[in-house]
């Protein structure tokens, strides 16, 4: 359980890490250790802050068939944003919805490789 975990976390601060070096709308300036610390918040936020919020938001979830989803996962970008303002910040909105996709999508590839759920 805890090395699941574990890994992913480190899968987390690895698609931050190569998603805040690919889109320039996306600052990262601190070093490994911030990087690591707001994947745990980032990680921690999507377990406790998204199911409320897809409950919240589940009409338009529904009727958007999903896509709603990644607007959420952006808002969960940008308090992360919010909560590390001087290492972390994000352009607008669209860099944001893109590096929620970006994130996510790099993370369920290390996952699968991996063999995590």
């Amino acid at each position: 359980m805890l090395k699941s975990i574990l890994i992913k976390w480190v899968v987390l601060a690895i698609a931050v890490g190569v998603t805040t070096w690919l889109l320039p709308g996306l600052n990262f300036t601190g070093d490994i250790w911030t990087l690591f610390l707001m994947s745990a918040v980032l990680g921690l936020l999507m377990a406790v802050l998204k199911p409320i919020l897809m409950l919240l938001t589940c009409p338009l979830v529904v009727l958007t068939l999903g896509l709603f989803t990644l607007v959420i996962n952006t808002f969960i970008l940008y308090v992360t944003s919010w909560i590390f303002p001087e290492s972390f910040t994000i352009d607008n909105f669209w860099w944001a919805l893109l590096a929620s996709i970006i994130i996510s999508a790099i993370a369920m590839i290390l996952n699968s490789i991996l063999g995590e759920e």
